[in-house]
């Protein structure tokens, strides 16, 4: 049985920022379109194929799970945030070697002007369906609970956004959730993440003004859920300038991938996205984010996939194919890229540009 959490369901969000930001302009993906007729699919399909390849980042609403449930995981993210360091370190895995699941504790990365970071990370993979990695009395407590929904993020947006890119790209309709099934092992992990705020000196000291510079996510897909703090700057594909993302009710901010990238040739861009200060009047306050990576089953190699629309466009192989490597799995892709993400005492500066995996390299934007 689920534990009682104070504010599990009257969760509240901090008020959203006054000030006249720079907002990125970008497209919605409504699923209460989704299966209501071949039509719709067909017609939903070519729609977000244009979304992901001019964009890369869109909205998802009318998903199926209530802003109760979404609130209910935001505040026990919260509650495991106020444990004290020692109970969360007992769960700290060795992120050297590009182990993630658990805690990440803030400190490990240095910022711009020789600043630690103070940013805060629990993922939980599952296992077959299952949470089976050790957990605070907290989470274990409620585990069934934050399972269900990892699988309702799975089941409900997941799978019909991955129908329907094989739809748009020609392929079987079950190409990609065949690789993504919830009950086979990978690497999709549901994250709690806190961005703790800087004092006035820190913030002077912060000469970028970024808690996290340019970067890809390296699975498929990316689901982030609302938040009122504006941190979140996405690059665009074609100018290269950076919007905020704006916060909008009873929606998912979705990104594209690493892994989509790769399977698809670079026809499907990995997006580029950054984590800046929050606008100066919602600087007082921490952020707490609640995301949910999703990732191929880890023994998929990501080679490109014989789709007619990338034969057509030309879209047939990715760096690795093109430079003669080793296409690596999935499995390996992730611990290599955890292992340069997470490495204690490393800059953005002296991380940027090393070679992950032969055929790519790491970038910071």
């Amino acid at each position: 049985m689920p534990v009682a959490v104070p504010q599990s369901y009257q969760f509240s969000h901090v008020p959203e920022t006054k000030e006249n930001l720079d907002w990125a302009e970008l497209p919605t993906i409504d699923l209460a379109e989704y299966n209501t007729s071949p039509e719709a699919n067909a017609a939903l399909a070519q729609t977000l194929i244009e979304v992901i390849r001019t964009k890369g980042f869109f909205y998802v609403i009318n998903y199926g799970i209530s802003q109760s449930a979404v609130d209910r995981q935001f505040s026990l993210g919260k509650q495991f945030y106020q444990l004290p360091l020692e109970e969360k370190l007992k769960y700290e895995p060795d992120l050297d070697s590009g182990d993630y699941n658990g805690y990440r504790p803030a400190g490990r990365r240095l910022l711009s002007g020789g600043l630690k970071d103070k940013t805060e990370v629990w993922n939980m993979a599952t296992n077959d369906g299952r949470i089976t990695q050790p957990l605070p009395d907290l989470l274990k407590e409620n585990k069934d609970e934050i399972e269900g929904f990892a699988q309702n993020l799975h089941d409900k947006v997941l799978d019909p956004l991955l129908h329907l890119i094989a739809l748009a790209l020609e392929l079987p309709p079950d190409f990609f959730t065949r690789t993504h099934q919830w009950n086979t092992h990978d690497e999709s992990h549901l994250r709690y993440m806190k961005y703790t705020k800087f004092t006035p000196p820190e913030i002077e000291q912060l000469a970028d003004g970024l808690w996290s510079r340019g970067h890809t996510d390296l699975g498929t897909i990316t689901l982030l859920f609302r938040q009122p703090v504006a941190a979140l700057q996405i690059r665009d594909h074609v100018t290269g300038d950076w919007k905020w993302a704006r916060p909008l009710d009873g929606s998912l901010t979705v990104n594209t991938c690493d892994a989509l990238s790769f399977l698809t040739g670079g026809y499907i861009k990995s997006t580029v996205h950054r984590v800046s200060l929050p606008p100066a009047d919602q600087r007082h306050v921490d952020r707490l984010g609640l995301l949910y990576f999703a990732r191929p089953q880890n023994d998929l190699p990501l080679a490109t996939v014989a789709s007619p629309v990338l034969q057509r466009e030309g879209y047939t192989q990715n760096e690795f194919e093109k430079g003669g490597h080793k296409v690596p799995t999935m499995g390996e892709f992730t611990t290599l890229k955890q292992k340069w993400q997470q490495t204690k005492g490393q800059s953005w500066d002296n991380s940027h540009g090393k070679e992950i995996v032969p055929g790519f390299t790491g970038q910071y934007y």
